[in-house]
């Protein structure tokens, strides 16, 4: 018994006497709500369940044939658990336990539980880590849960919980399989969209056995999911699936990841050529920007030329993208034109001829799940990098999202170091823009700047988790498609700026890509290739990203926009003082109104201008879309007040309706101008109608009407102080 947290793991043979044994156990005759293991050591496989009727469940599992080799139960309990806990807990235990790769799961992909619920972060977070570490000195687990969080199997893993968005694109995805009108789906969204989370979930759901789909106990999307899954394989009991996935180094990955999911194999994953060899029902293309045409080539030359032979195809001609449509009855794409950059990347208007075809579902991401920074910061990014700021340009503050520049290489290095030391998979990279000496001379040191000798990366082939990949410096070949923590980022010269322009500007001479430059004509084309390095490298970084610039106007022009390390402040935030707590609008409401529970610990401060006057009725939340964009721009932190009572006509308001969502907000809340029209009686002043007005330069935003009953779900939150 763990008494500091509350919980007790008791260990049984598992078998056809377990549930009797369970009977004199008082969470079981009290029909508790428990989270339970089985595993046998031998074989390395595992189950994670939960259950408020353990003595049912376990004979249920042990007349299960595939779940009747297990040979172990360790059941957890505790006094604290109520139903949302032990969903939320065997969730984690499910992700955890793959990510940890000691067993593989027997578990499906579906129905993993991740929502809000009452002391979630302040009691059952710190419980699921002491029921990790006893699992760790109990040898069922391998591994830390900080150091999960860093391994490839974790964060590409089958058994993530998806958003809303991710699940409707899989419900898509596979109502596309099913509508014998569609041969494509192209999936596009930007680097961080999760695409790469989704193609590994679909590959995992369409192998899962069908009797491990428990229908009973999915609801919504994923009962919507589960039905399609059932019915594509109705019709393919046995589908024949390839992940390709164009890059060597990402593919090795993949095929790690794989390696320890039950039902998965690697090599389902291929590079582009081993489509040669066969065909498929499913063909799913990862990073698919990167497959190739016949330029630039270099080494993969041969391999192109002869795959295009035994595919009948003509070299000069043909691209990869022809070639899986050729070879897979049904093909899914996922892309991003932001992420081509070399000559030999099949031309995007390959792609754009794809989605117009009369049997292509185009489907759109827009989330952002790697870069604490979100969709402002990419936004940010964009700015500042293809259409310029402009006069109306803001510095980036990001409460969650460390963007620094630096004006010495050596201060990046030591904090690209320090970060490695505290979080891991904190790594230097930089622009092609020096050549690869130490490629052929080991000992050759490649980049001589601000004083420091670094050299290039020694590996190509997961050069991110290679011992000696810290006090190196990747390029974009060795981390497109991975997650880092922290990437310190040399701007090298051959990207500048030029002032009398204001535009950001590229230096052939300087950029050592030879197959990145050699046949491209067209400086405005070189150019956005490099943008495009430039941006993909700077959405690796999950938790910040580290800049130092090369080219002095360059710098200067970073400067106007990004936190200068040497002047970020320092003083402490003091709540209340110096500061406001910041919600998500999901949050906001829900710490004013019996609707939601957030705990203060939970509470994010931010801090205010010098001269506020700061009181503690005072909030803060981003506020995003266009439809009050003549006050407040789109992604914009903006301050509240509480709400208390009195007039509210003409103020803008943040308001929430349980009823009812907001295009923008894709939630409850919204923030719009107030307006009211009231009617007297015996009973006092009464609200005959409520408008909720936009105020956006763009006409197409219309007023919120509320009449009568939908009045009753409506509250008003906060009143908006002004943009933060």
């Amino acid at each position: 018994m763990t008494e500091q947290v509350g919980f007790e793991i008791k260990p049984y043979a598992f078998g056809g006497q377990l549930h009797k044994e369970l009977q004199d156990v008082s969470f079981a005759q009290q029909f508790w709500p428990i989270v339970y293991l089985l595993s046998n050591g031998a074989t390395k496989h595992a189950y994670v369940g939960e259950t408020s009727d353990v003595v049912s469940r376990m004979l249920a599992h042990f007349r299960n044939e595939t779940k009747s080799t297990l040979n172990e139960a360790h059941l957890i309990y505790s006094d604290s658990f109520n139903k949302s806990a032990t969903l939320d807990i065997e969730a984690n235990l499910i992700r955890y336990l793959d990510g940890d790769g000691k067993y593989k799961l027997l578990n499906g992909n579906l129905g993993l539980s991740n929502h809000n619920y009452y002391q979630k972060h302040k009691l059952y977070q710190p419980l699921f880590r002491a029921i990790w570490d006893e699992l760790i000195k109990r040898d069922i687990a391998r591994h830390t849960l900080d150091k999960i969080d860093n391994r490839d199997e974790f964060k590409y893993s089958p058994f993530k919980t998806l958003s809303a968005e991710q699940r409707g694109g899989v419900k898509q995805i596979l109502q596309s399989l099913l509508d014998d009108s569609h041969r494509f789906t192209l999936i596009e969204g930007g680097a961080g969209s999760g695409k790469t989370v989704m193609a590994v979930y679909l590959f995992k759901l369409l192998r899962t056995p069908l009797e491990d789909f428990e229908l009973r106990n999915l609801q919504g999307d994923e009962y919507e999911i589960a039905e399609l899954v059932l019915r594509f394989r109705a019709r393919n009991p046995n589908p024949t699936m390839g992940l390709v996935v164009s890059m060597a180094s990402f593919r090795g990955t993949l095929k790690k990841v794989f390696r320890h999911v039950k039902d998965l194999h690697p090599d389902m994953v291929i590079g582009p050529a081993e489509l040669a060899h066969r065909t498929y029902d499913l063909l799913v293309v990862d990073e698919a920007h990167r497959l190739r045409r016949r330029v630039n080539l270099g080494s993969y030359f041969k391999n192109f030329d002869q795959a295009a032979s035994a595919m009948g195809l003509d070299k000069h001609t043909t691209n990869e993208v022809e070639w899986v449509a050729k070879k897979g009855r049904k093909a899914v794409f996922f892309y991003d034109k932001y992420q081509s950059i070399r000559p030999s990347d099949v031309d995007e208007a390959v792609f754009s001829d794809l989605r117009r075809h009369d049997q292509t579902n185009g489907i759109d991401l827009f989330a952002q799940f790697r870069v604490w920074g979100g969709q402002r910061y990419v936004r940010f990014l964009h700015r500042l990098l293809y259409e310029g700021m402009g006069v109306k340009g803001n510095p980036y503050f990001g409460e969650k999202y460390e963007l620094k520049l630096f004006r010495h290489l050596p201060d990046l290095h030591a904090a690209i170091h320090e970060k490695e030391r505290e979080h891991g998979l904190a790594r230097m990279v930089a622009g092609y823009a020096w050549p690869w000496l130490s490629k052929t001379e080991k000992e050759a040191i490649d980049i001589t700047l601000d004083g420091m000798e670094l050299r290039w990366n020694g590996t190509n082939i997961d050069w991110v988790n290679s011992p000696n990949s810290v006090n190196e410096v990747g390029c974009i070949h060795t981390t497109q498609g991975y997650d880092l923590n922290y990437t310190g980022i040399i701007f090298g010269p051959e990207i500048g700026y030029d002032p009398i322009l204001d535009e950001i500007v590229v230096y052939r001479e300087h950029y050592h890509d030879k197959n990145g430059k050699n046949t491209i004509k067209d400086p405005k084309r070189l150019k956005n290739y490099i943008l495009n390095i430039y941006r993909t490298l700077m959405l690796r970084g999950i938790r910040g990203t580290y800049v130092y610039v090369c080219n002095d106007a360059l710098r200067d022009y970073f400067a106007r926009y990004i936190p200068l390390a040497d002047e970020v402040d320092e003083t402490p935030i003091i709540p209340f003082v110096n500061s406001v707590p910041l919600y998500d609008l999901s949050a906001a409401a829900g710490d004013f109104s019996a609707q939601q529970l957030v705990d203060d610990d939970e509470k994010t401060f931010i801090r205010v201008p010098e001269g506020t006057h700061v009181t503690d009725d005072l909030f803060a939340c981003r506020v995003v879309g266009e439809s009050m964009n003549r006050v407040i721009p789109d992604g914009s932190i903006c301050l509240f007040r509480k709400y208390q009572g009195g007039s509210r006509n003409g103020q803008i308001v943040l308001a929430q309706h349980t009823d009812r969502q907001d295009a923008d907000f894709g939630s409850q809340y919204t923030v719009k101008e107030y307006h009211s029209a009231k009617h007297q009686d015996d009973d006092g002043w009464h609200h005959r109608s409520i408008t909720l007005k936009p105020l956006s330069h763009n006409h197409d935003y219309k007023p919120l009407p509320l009449q009568d009953d939908e009045m009753g779900g409506f509250t008003v939150i906060g009143v908006y102080v002004g943009v933060l």
